[in-house]
């Protein structure tokens, strides 16, 4: 079965919230590379040569989070926030609970984690960095 891995640009804060990522999720990196690493980096700016080129996070056995910072030097607009949506879905409320609360320290709270009409405890925020979260934990059996 497919996996669903997310992968969010930054405007040059990806390292500073991959290891805000990691500090809640536990865990180390599978890669972190720079710009400065590629084949050619030495010919990239000099502010571009230490923004990450891609890193990735193991959270689960079956979800990498990824991500990289753009940069002008290939011709990249991102606008963060609102160009991406990271779904987690947890075994148990109180697992909800440490990642909606972990994840949404410094951030803005859009919808508070409770129980929902459709048989979830679920909440949405936009976390320090500008990315927005989704928690679910599915409190009814799925058929």
């Amino acid at each position: 079965m497919p996996q669903v891995n997310p992968y969010i640009t930054f405007l040059g804060t990806c390292e500073d919230a991959f290891n805000f990522y990691k500090s809640v999720f536990g865990g180390e990196f599978q890669y972190i590379g720079r710009f400065g690493e590629m084949p050619d980096g030495d010919k990239m700016p000099e502010e571009a040569k230490n923004l990450i080129m891609h890193v990735s996070l193991p959270i689960s056995k079956e979800t990498i989070l990824m991500g990289s910072d753009s940069s002008e030097a290939f011709g990249q607009v991102t606008t963060v926030g609102n160009n991406i949506s990271v779904s987690i879905n947890t075994e148990s409320k109180e697992e909800a609970t440490r990642i909606f609360n972990g994840l949404s320290a410094g951030g803005k709270v859009t919808m508070p984690l409770e129980l929902t009409f459709w048989g979830a405890f679920f909440g949405m925020f936009t976390d320090k960095f500008g990315i927005n979260w989704m928690v679910n934990h599915d409190t009814q059996p799925q058929e």
